[in-house]
């Protein structure tokens, strides 16, 4: 019997999947790390806390199964994208990653798009964002030039673990195109864009195909993880995109409602959409893309509460069922860390509002339930006035899925049907990646027939659809007022 392990790099954890050539998940492992904030706007992870948990979720799994390392056909990685690492021609890093939430480059998103607009828009088929790699590393280059005149090597989370394993350099294409410095229309790295840091192409990563194999374990990797040396790595790609395809997402109009640190809904297309409110990635299968709309705090907003205000989510959960439909007049705007869909803000901060001395945390914590919906209803909205067709149902995916409350309440506020597969963790999607590459699976829709299957499903309640759609009409209102105050620099809240 041979075994596939897939290993996902989220907002933060890791999450490692081993899957049997049945499609079989034979044991799971996670490993917390944090992201550091050391001031407004900033967030950041360390490189060397990935490669920890990888070593941690590996012997995790070996463990729980019981599987012999020698069994295990093939690995994959996944990672979020737009997280570059740099580092000096050894490979060491040379500061921590600038994580994709961080709004730091304001500045040089403006910087780019007064001056580079045109170009950007023609290879990269997107507007500059705090989001993209290009303006973080900008950021770096004018702020820290100290440490910009010691990279020799840009590569992204994934690829930075993976080079750890294996010592080899190479990014998959669809990275590649989160990173604003590739011309999707060539599939090559820009001698425009990169010429924007003064870099040579040849500084960055040989791309390849996300299922070729980028390399083999090494003695030392062996040592580290209790892989075998030589087991063989593929390239691997992104999260969302490994999720979408272990979703079952691999024909053209399905759909995905992503619910994990950030929020996703996204749809598979033939073409992409260029459009300030979408970002547009390749498939992993030819021809096809899957155009998607973005809130970034999507349970990172739960998670936010959690920490804060304390509890745990099954009591937070428990405590706001109790409390109806729009949280009696308390709003949550979930933009902890600036908006994307469809504000593109990174202005916009979260907020409470039409607090009464009634409201109990119970409220507070439906509040913020509610927010994060009406978040992603704004990107369905965003996606239909594109006339992007779908299907009236989608997939559900991400952590915060979990929650029946929360699931329902999806369902009900985006008035579609919410599907439950097995297994959609991005991890699972790599290690389905991985049978492709070693010849277990076929293809992606062959790989989904074997491994996945639909466990339950959530429909909307007409009733309560409406009464979402009067609280979207509150929270939209309120959300115009509060974006004129946090773009006023003399009265800046964050």
């Amino acid at each position: 019997m041979r075994y596939l392990l897939g290993i996902d790099f989220g907002g933060g954890a890791s999450k490692a999947t081993l899957l049997c050539e049945n499609g079989q998940v034979l044991a799971e492992n996670t490993t917390e790390y944090p992201t550091y904030y050391p001031q407004s706007g900033y967030a950041e992870q360390n490189p060397e806390d990935w490669v920890r948990a990888t070593c941690a979720n590996i012997a995790g799994v070996l463990e729980k199964s019981g599987v012999m390392p020698e069994d295990i056909a093939a690995v994959a990685l996944d990672a979020a994208t737009h997280t570059a690492v740099i580092t000096d021609d050894a490979f060491h890093v040379i500061r921590p990653a600038i994580y994709w939430t961080d709004t730091r480059s304001i500045a040089e998103v403006q910087f780019l798009k007064d001056n580079y607009a045109d170009i950007i828009e023609k290879q990269v088929l997107h507007k500059p964002d705090t989001i993209w790699s290009l303006p973080e590393l900008l950021w770096i280059k004018r702020n820290e030039p100290q440490n910009w005149a010691r990279v020799q090597r840009i590569l992204f989370a994934k690829d930075y673990v993976r080079h750890c394993l294996t010592g080899d350099y190479v990014t998959d294409f669809i990275e590649a195109e989160g990173s604003m410095l590739f011309d999707v229309n060539t599939m090559q790295w820009s001698r425009e864009l990169c010429g924007i840091l003064d870099i040579d192409p040849a500084m960055m990563p040989k791309i390849v195909k996300p299922t070729d194999i980028a390399g083999r374990i090494t003695a030392e990797a062996a040592r580290m993880t209790g892989l075998c040396e030589g087991t063989p790595i593929i390239c691997g790609t992104t999260d969302t995109v490994m999720e979408v395809f272990a979703s079952g997402a691999v024909s053209k109009g399905q759909m995905t409602v992503k619910l994990a640190t950030a929020g996703r809904i996204c749809v598979v297309t033939d073409k992409p959409y260029p459009d300030t409110n979408l970002i547009n990635y390749s498939h992993v299968i030819d021809g096809l893309f899957y155009p998607g709309t973005a809130t970034k705090s999507g349970a990172a907003s739960y998670r936010w509460f959690r920490d804060t205000f304390g509890g745990d989510y099954q009591s937070l959960d428990k405590i706001a069922g109790d409390i109806p439909i729009g949280s009696q007049g308390l709003v949550f705007h979930p933009y902890l860390n600036g908006e994307l869909t469809p504000y593109a803000n990174p202005n916009l901060c979260a907020d409470f509002t039409g607090v009464r001395a009634f409201h109990t945390k119970a409220h507070f914590a439906r509040a913020v339930l509610e927010g994060v919906a009406m978040s992603l209803l704004d990107c369905r909205e965003a996606l239909d006035s594109l006339g992007i067709a779908h299907e009236d149902s989608a997939v559900m995916i991400g952590g915060g899925g979990k929650s029946p409350l929360w699931r329902q309440m999806l369902s009900d506020a985006l008035g579609i049907r919410l599907v439950q597969m097995k297994h959609t963790d991005s991890s699972f999607g790599s290690a389905m990646l991985a049978g492709i590459a070693a010849g277990i699976f076929q293809s992606p829709k062959q790989a989904v027939s074997v491994c996945n299957m639909v466990v339950s499903e959530t429909l909307p309640v007409e009733k309560n659809t409406e009464q979402y759609r009067k609280l979207f009409k509150r929270y939209k209102a309120i959300q115009r007022v509060m974006e004129s105050i946090y773009n006023d620099e003399d009265f800046s809240m964050c």
